[in-house]
């Protein structure tokens, strides 16, 4: 058991519950950072969220906050798409070798994208009026919604980073959800996106499992701390230094 991991899952899991930014934005760069080959990085990181958003979807399952229908929806697009990813990786790697630099120059280019997704949300409007095409019903936004989950599952797959972060953004902007069921189907959907990556990954050896145990028994209690200070510490200012961390590692890994 590792020490300093364990300090590190502490402070990120702090840092998640307190601001709600994506845990892998903020743990998948540091690990790389710190010198864990980037393959390892991810995949350790996809099979760690995946067991954390496993309670986060149980616990919106028993309050009734997640809308099933687009989870659904999301995850015929997505599931395929990031064991793609995966294995595009894998097959990329075997011809020319070179994995760890295409996954840091994803990893950089999605932090990027998370980085400014996170400050919009951040610094946008309190309340975002719905627009025509929020209001249209699920069910006449079926192909762009499988299409969204492609597309960001893609990313995922590659990264790791973003199966919070940019799909909660799309969500705000194109599906009319109250406040707790965006976070609820946000989170179910991230569950099973992680867990389909997280076991391509873990099939091809990309898995370290005791950091992603020390990790997990850091960033528990760190969530819970987080969580219960939230409401108590101005959170905007430090969503904004997340936020500008975050793109920092993404131009750095670029």
């Amino acid at each position: 058991m590792s020490i300093g991991i364990i300090i590190m899952g502490l402070l990120i899991g702090f840092m998640v519950g307190l601001t709600g930014v994506g845990g892998a934005a903020l743990l998948t760069p540091i690990l790389i950072l710190l010198g864990i080959n980037p393959s390892i990085a991810v995949g350790t990181d996809l099979v760690y969220n995946s067991i954390t958003k496993f309670f986060g979807s149980l616990q919106h399952w028993r309050q009734k906050t997640i809308n099933f229908t687009l989870v659904k929806y999301l995850a015929i697009g997505s599931i395929p798409s990031a064991i793609c990813a995966v294995g595009l990786l894998h097959l990329f790697d075997s011809f020319f070798g070179n994995q760890e630099q295409v996954i840091k120059h994803a990893l950089g280019y999605v932090l990027i994208l998370v980085a400014l997704g996170t400050l919009i949300k951040t610094f946008g409007k309190g309340k975002i009026e719905f627009n025509r095409l929020q209001m249209k019903p699920l069910q006449e936004k079926k192909t762009l919604t499988i299409a969204i989950g492609a597309i960001l599952g893609f990313m995922v797959g590659l990264t790791s980073i973003g199966a919070g972060s940019l799909f909660a953004l799309v969500m705000l902007h194109l599906y009319r959800l109250k406040t707790s069921e965006l976070v609820g189907t946000d989170i179910c959907h991230a569950f099973l996106l992680v867990t389909a990556a997280g076991i391509m990954h873990a099939g091809i050896g990309n898995v370290d499992y005791l950091l992603t145990f020390n990790l997990l028994f850091g960033s528990i209690p760190g969530v819970i701390l987080g969580s219960t200070l939230s409401s108590k510490l101005p959170v905007k200012p430090l969503r904004a230094i997340m936020a500008l961390m975050i793109l920092f590692s993404g131009f750095k890994l670029i």
